[in-house]
């Protein structure tokens, strides 16, 4: 097993804290605290608080980015305490790391993630796994030769609407899984994903992973089994026509969002390099013969996603996928050929906007992973599969829409990440 490496008592030439462990604001937590770190200070970086409102020991006492401007965000965003280096290496070689949390664009997660995994520091990594499937078989062979605890944040897993419709399913009330619709509505698609590097396909390699692989994620765990032959279709057809563009240079999203942006073919400001997908489907088997298929639009008015689960005995549908929508169930005949009432009608609780309860359930299960070895409900297999089946349905789509099977993964790697992971799907890859 490779030995974690771990740096001499001293400081870089950044700004520096105590070696004392110290939340941000500078809580202090007990004796034996797991020491975290992140890398990444843009839009999703905010997941690194939930480090000190876990039940863990753990604190947050580094972070790294490689622009001025993500550096600057640390201090007013995690305290002074946090101490700030410019690079994922510095703070392998000088932070002394327990765990770290990687929320870096699509491209360069592989990398990062590989480097941390060989220095023996567990890595939490923000989905997706990696932009390819190559890249992502290196990740998981990286951990299983190094015996480095992996985790991947797909934090949908928890989100309340997903653990209602899987609970639903566990109780049998539609019976058996034969197929599962995915409508996505991506409202904000313009703003969020065509104004910086999103956009650029060399970067993110297609939305259905940057995107999508939350709910390719959820279709297998609503399935119970992974994708095993995908075939795509999509074009870019709306923000490819804008031709105001410009490169957002030291900016997030919350830079320059705005609900005023509206019709799609108004937006400006899109990122120099636009061409990746703005509408996209897919169509997949699973190895348990379970048919699914999933639909991406980024013009739409409206956010949020739509899932249909029909099983031998009923289907399942959610309105809404926060607080205040509602998960309906049909399993008996009517007379009237369509109503839109549920035989039986189930409240989603949680957030009313967003996911942060589960990326608070998210970090929580990765803490508890690293420090007390508690198995966890995502496997980084899990992780792959939702990796292959996007990156697949890509190729797909820009070759004619030609089906692809997804290569299997070595034995190995499925008895190494199954020993740490409760439950997994039926079938693996």
């Amino acid at each position: 097993m490779f030995t974690q490496r771990r740096g001499e008592n001293v400081t870089s030439n950044h700004e520096t804290t105590s070696r004392e462990s110290a939340t941000p604001g500078g809580a202090s937590r007990g004796p034996g605290a797991l020491r975290v770190g992140l890398v990444g200070v843009g839009q999703r970086a905010y997941i690194a608080h939930h480090v000190a409102s876990s039940d863990e020991n753990a604190v947050l006492v580094a972070a790294a980015d490689t622009t001025p401007e993500g550096r600057g965000r640390i201090a007013p965003e995690f305290g002074p305490g946090v101490e700030v280096f410019d690079s994922h290496t510095a703070l392998i070689e000088h932070a002394e790391l327990d765990a770290v949390i990687v929320t870096t664009p699509d491209w360069t997660h592989a990398e990062i993630a590989i480097d941390f995994l060989r220095a023996g520091i567990a890595v939490y990594l923000e989905k997706p796994l990696a932009i390819t499937v190559e890249d992502a078989d290196e990740v998981l062979r990286t951990a299983h030769e190094t015996g480095t605890k992996l985790y991947v944040g797909h934090n949908f897993r928890h989100a309340a609407v997903v653990r209602l419709m899987h609970d639903i399913i566990a109780r049998g009330e539609i019976g058996e899984v034969k197929t599962v619709w995915v409508r996505h509505f991506v409202g904000n698609g313009g703003d969020y994903y065509f104004k910086d590097w999103h956009a650029d396909r060399s970067k993110t390699n297609t939305l259905l992973l940057q995107k999508a692989s939350h709910d390719i994620d959820v279709v297998h765990l609503l399935a119970g089994a992974y994708t095993t032959r995908v075939v795509g279709m999509g074009d870019l057809v709306v923000y490819g026509d804008v031709v105001d563009r410009d490169t957002h240079e030291g900016e997030t999203v919350h830079d320059w969002f705005s609900y005023d942006s509206w019709p799609p073919l108004t937006q400006t400001r899109l990122n120099p390099v636009v061409d990746v997908e703005d509408v996209s489907m897919m169509m997949m088997t699973l190895s348990n013969g379970v048919l699914a298929s999933y639909e991406q639009c980024h013009f739409t008015p409206d956010y949020w996603r739509n899932y249909t689960v029909i099983g031998t005995e009923g289907r399942l549908e959610n309105v809404g996928d926060t607080a205040g929508g509602v998960v309906k169930v049909w399993n008996r005949r009517h007379e009237a050929e369509w109503q839109t009432a549920g035989d039986v009608e189930y409240p989603i609780e949680g957030v009313s906007t967003g996911h942060e309860d589960a990326d608070v359930l998210t970090m929580r299960e990765f803490l508890a992973f690293v420090g007390r070895e508690e198995p966890v409900t995502l496997s980084p297999v899990a992780a792959r599969a939702a990796v292959a089946a996007g990156s697949l349905a890509a190729r797909s789509l820009r070759s004619g829409s030609q089906p692809f099977d997804v290569p299997a993964l070595s034995p190995e790697l499925l008895d190494h990440f199954a020993r740490t992971t409760t439950p997994a799907p039926a079938a693996a890859l």
